[in-house]
């Protein structure tokens, strides 16, 4: 049996003023393509909450308080390092005012494993050919509508 690393990481479930949700499509090469929300691992120090404002600007170059935290889930997964990890992942509402996104505060390795994002209606998350994470994700939309 494989030890886990705890990784606590705050995600953002970003909602445009249509009521789609933003997505970044990740490509690494010992895995097939899959997208998933905002977010990232809550550093030393940060609150899950600060970890969501971080991510936001960093990863979207958005400056909006971060909403409640709306989900949580705990999963296992081998991160993009390689690195066995036993993740609580909590999930923060941010509504944007607009759809522009700004990928200028990415870290070298999401300029090269994210270099794909879109916002997808609810129907497009149920017809996708490519996985999306987290696989409840339609269900944490609907629970907020």
């Amino acid at each position: 049996m494989t030890e886990r690393a705890p990784r606590p990481a705050a995600r953002i479930l970003l909602l445009d003023p249509e009521e789609r949700v933003l997505l970044f499509r990740f490509t690494a090469e010992d895995r097939p393509p899959f997208w998933c929300t905002p977010g990232g691992a809550v550093d030393p120090g940060e609150t899950y909450t600060d970890a969501a404002r971080r991510e936001l600007f960093e990863e979207c170059g958005m400056r909006y308080d971060c909403g409640p935290e709306v989900a949580r889930r705990v999963v296992e997964f081998t991160t993009l390092e390689h690195v066995p990890v036993l993740a609580d992942e909590r999930y923060f509402l941010v509504r944007a005012q607009g759809t522009e996104i700004d990928t200028a505060n990415h870290t070298e390795l999401e300029r090269r494993v994210m270099r794909e994002w879109r916002w997808f209606d609810r129907q497009e998350i149920d017809d996708w050919h490519e996985a999306i994470f987290p696989e409840d994700l339609r269900d944490m939309l609907e629970a907020m509508a």
